[in-house]
Parts: structure tokens; C-alpha cells; sequence
């Protein structure tokens, strides 16, 4: 990671990080609520979740988000004409 890297103190599911990024702060912040939000939704209605189990299932929610958005732009692209990404 670049000296000039982004370091930032977020909070996740009550828990604090120092984490360090390329975005600038407030991308960094965004990107952490966004999965905070995620493990908040989930843990209400999966209570009996460990905290372990609870950040897998966010990361697999958000990887299909991920996915999904990328099977659209690849759609929307090729309905333009445009060449897709690798």
C-alpha cells in the first residue's frame, strides 16, 4: 500500500478498525457503513448467528450483489454495442 494511502478509524457491527485505502475518506466510511448496514439487517433476522458466520454471510449477500451488477452492466454494454470488461 502507498504511504500516501487513505487511513481511516470505522466502525463495523460495533467493532472499531484502522484500516487504510485508496478512496478518500468518505468513499472508505461509505464502503464501511454499507457492510455494516448489511451484518445489521442480516443479525435481526439470523440472531443465533455467530460473529464469524455473520461477516461470511454479508460478504456472500454482497458478492451477489457484486455479481449481479456486473451481469447488468455486461448486458446493458453489449445492447450498446460496447465491448465488455475483462
Amino acid at each position: 500500500m502507498p504511504e500516501d494511502a487513505t487511513k481511516i478509524s470505522i466502525e463495523i457491527y460495533g467493532e472499531k478498525y484502522l484500516v487504510r485505502g485508496d478512496g478518500t475518506p468518505e468513499h472508505i466510511q461509505a464502503i464501511a457503513s454499507e457492510v455494516d448496514h448489511k451484518m445489521t439487517l442480516l443479525a435481526g433476522r439470523l440472531p443465533n448467528l455467530s460473529l464469524n458466520h455473520l461477516a461470511v454471510l454479508t460478504a456472500l449477500n454482497l458478492a451477489d450483489e457484486l455479481v449481479k451488477l456486473r451481469e447488468e452492466q455486461e448486458e446493458l454494454l453489449s445492447l450498446l454495442g460496447e465491448d465488455t470488461f475483462g
